[in-house]
């Protein structure tokens, strides 16, 4: 890979299958022995990368700040709009680094992140665009690097299938911040949210929000309410047939003395008048 023009932001963590008992650290250095690249961590672009990658949405405790939290490695540090990375293990050392898994993610093509999205635990997470720039390591699908700045929320999708037009409480967070999720506003119904203009003015820098495009995993969001299925399903018609449900005619009841319970009992107590009558006939 040569030329700056090959090298949009990627995240090179999905491309590597994970098998049992490998943990993310190994599959990280596995990504860092790569050779042929010369003094990693050291390569600085001529001009910033743009890439895509997925991150939780999070709101501060007291309902005033918005920002970004990563789904692995990052997944307990907040960024917001403009960010320098930091090492989660140690903070002796600039990110990124050969032998550590520090530093920002990203992948070059769009399709690969929408099929990262797909997996379950990803599916509340927001899809960015972002622009990579400072220190970075090459991968053949992304950038490892040292400063980000997000430019575009591109995908919020609501697990039921609908357009997340809203950032709903997910019921998780971190210390000082509380996840969000995207929700449609049905699902979102009664439970405290934002919408993603109002998330958006709660960033520390400007934001676009911008319609996405039909690709793998994920159909284009629609006007507020209308269901949209993604590639390969429908939408149920509610005026469809179906074949109305046969009545539920109840059974008898069980005989209640012909249940162990009852049966335990009844020799329990035929036990103890036995007792009662030995203790008497010894009084005698």
């Amino acid at each position: 890979m040569s030329g700056p023009g090959r090298h949009r932001g990627s995240d090179p963590s999905p491309s590597v299958p994970q098998s049992a008992g490998t943990s993310r650290r190994a599959i990280l250095r596995k990504l860092l022995f790569r050779k042929g690249d010369p003094a990693p961590g050291s390569e600085r672009p001529d001009e910033p990368f743009p890439g895509y990658k997925l991150a939780h949405a999070v709101l501060s405790a007291d309902g005033t700040r918005a920002a970004f939290a990563g789904l692995t490695l990052g997944a307990d540090q907040v960024y917001g709009v403009k960010a320098d990375a930091t090492c989660v293990w140690t903070p002796r050392h600039m990110p990124p680094r050969r032998w550590c898994g520090c530093g920002f993610y990203c992948l070059h093509e769009l399709a690969d992140v929408r099929a990262l999205g797909c997996a379950t635990e990803n599916r509340s997470a927001l899809l960015l665009e972002v622009i990579a720039s400072g220190r970075y390591i090459r991968y053949e699908r992304g950038l490892r690097y040292s400063q980000q700045r997000v430019r575009v929320i591109r995908d919020a999708w609501c697990v039921c299938g609908r357009p997340g037009n809203v950032l709903a409480d997910a019921g998780t967070g971190l210390v000082g911040w509380r996840h969000l999720a995207p929700m449609c506003t049905h699902c979102a119904a009664g439970r405290p949210s934002l919408s993603l203009p109002e998330f958006v003015a709660r960033l520390d820098a400007p934001v676009k929000i911008e319609q996405p495009v039909a690709g793998p995993g994920l159909a284009p969001l629609s006007p507020l309410g209308a269901v949209v299925a993604p590639p390969g399903m429908t939408v149920a018609s509610p005026e469809a047939e179906t074949t109305p449900l046969s009545p539920v005619v109840p059974g008898p009841l069980p005989d209640p003395t012909e249940s162990p319970i009852a049966i335990l009992t009844a020799e329990i107590a035929l036990l103890h008048a036995r007792l009662d009558d030995l203790q008497s006939r010894m009084g005698k």
